[in-house]
């Protein structure tokens, strides 16, 4: 599992690669951090390359999500494929968080 942070266009780009499952959980927690410095600025959690996501994965998206809308940010997720796409849905998360396509 691989997480990159990105600055572009002034919004905050979160790129996923690989699994994110319990035992990925809490080195992407780490590399998550500079999105607490947000401010204002919008969040996209790029799934692009995310091939899976655990219940542990989803509470990393869902903690970025409440640091963010206190501080005025929007958190977009962005490229997820059928198999993530279904576990939001079944979860519930499709509600919680904005698509970007």
């Amino acid at each position: 599992m691989k997480t990159t942070i990105e600055e572009k266009e002034g919004n905050l780009i979160a790129i996923f690669e690989g699994r994110l499952d319990t035992a990925a959980a809490p080195q992407c927690e780490q590399d998550l951090k500079p999105l607490a410095d947000c401010e204002g600025r919008d969040i996209i959690l790029d799934c692009t390359a995310l091939d899976y996501i655990s219940s542990s994965g989803l509470r990393l998206f869902l903690g970025v999500l409440k640091t963010a809308k206190p501080k005025g940010s929007h958190v977009y997720v962005t490229g997820m494929n059928a198999d993530l796409r279904s576990v939001f849905t079944m979860t519930g998360f499709i509600n919680l968080f904005e698509m970007k396509s």
